[in-house]
């Protein structure tokens, strides 16, 4: 199958070599040369610009955007839609609003263009581990590209019999229904991705407070990564980064955590349709305390103890 992929970021590169390895050919773009450089060795075409992209495909042509949501991948679905023609497709693989996917899906339509919108997980480790691809749009699209699809994601396995009554595991991929359903799956992925890791880094915390004992917190999540309930490639990855810090505390590490949107949107939802969601919630907030958006109500809360209670207001240290 050919591709023609824009955006060779950290997961567009790493998803262009996985499909050139797959057997698909691709014509790439990014505005970055070097960020080419992976794709190219491994047999893609490397397009000057997007027109050169879009005349390189041959018809039907597939268009994959790997750009950051917003504004960027805006202006790019525009601009490749005024040079593809009726029976193409366009595919936004970033982390872009439903809500967006639907509204193009429609604007396209009147022209004859496809829109698929395909949420990607995998982070880094995609390229080895395959891609977990949420997938909206046209289902005839999807059977046509199915083989992309499949090469992405990891392949299905066996349920693992030490888990009595585990069912067998499919491939990674699913078309979910139209446009904006696989960004809204997706987005959904994220708010739990959210709630998951606090509560990994809240239980940590309690841990490293025992006072009866310094334990050491590689060794517990080794040991909970073999059969534990709360077992996860997340764990996984939390043993990792406590393997990397050596016990220190994550010292050097500002307590800053930045969010992208997809938790937000989340609880978004959750507070129109009225579903409790309190966990990703408090996950989000916290992100935004992290980043000093509460430190002016905290400051007030300061204040306000002494103007009550006559507290001693806690001042900055000059």
């Amino acid at each position: 199958m050919q591709i023609g992929m824009i955006g060779l970021g950290k997961m567009g590169s790493n998803m262009a070599v996985r499909l050139l390895r797959g057997g698909h050919n691709l014509v790439v773009y990014d505005r970055s040369a070097d960020a080419t450089k992976a794709s190219a060795k491994e047999g893609a075409i490397v397009a000057k610009d997007v027109k050169d992209l879009v005349k390189k495909l041959d018809t039907p042509r597939t268009v994959w955007i790997m750009l950051p949501a917003g504004e960027i991948t805006e202006n790019t679905i525009n601009e490749v839609a005024g040079l593809v023609d009726k029976g193409d497709c366009i595919i936004d693989g970033g982390n872009s609003k439903f809500t967006d996917d639907v509204r193009r899906a429609k604007e396209l339509s009147t022209k004859g263009i496809d829109y698929m919108d395909v949420g990607t997980s995998g982070g880094i480790w995609g390229l080895k581990r395959g891609y977990s691809l949420m997938i909206g749009g046209d289902k005839k699209q999807y059977k046509r590209l199915e083989s992309v699809f499949k090469t992405l994601a990891p392949s299905g396995r066996k349920g693992n019999l030490a888990y009595e009554g585990e069912k067998d595991i499919p491939d990674g991929y699913e078309l979910f229904g139209p446009a904006g359903s696989g960004h809204f799956i997706k987005m959904v992925h994220n708010g739990i991705e959210y709630a998951i890791m606090q509560a990994y880094a809240e239980g940590f915390d309690i841990i490293r407070a025992f006072p009866h004992a310094k334990i050491d917190l590689r060794t517990v999540a080794h040991t909970w990564r073999n059969g534990s309930v709360v077992a996860s490639w997340l764990l996984d990855l939390s043993a990792n980064a406590l393997d990397d810090d050596g016990n220190k505390d994550f010292e050097g590490i500002k307590p800053f955590v930045t969010e992208s949107g997809e938790g937000k949107w989340t609880v978004e939802c959750a507070l129109q349709w009225g579903i409790p969601a309190s966990c990703i919630a408090e996950s989000v907030l916290t992100r935004f305390v992290s980043q000093g958006k509460s430190a002016f109500a905290l400051k007030f809360l300061n204040a306000l103890r002494n103007q009550f209670g006559g507290h001693e207001i806690v001042r900055d240290k000059k």
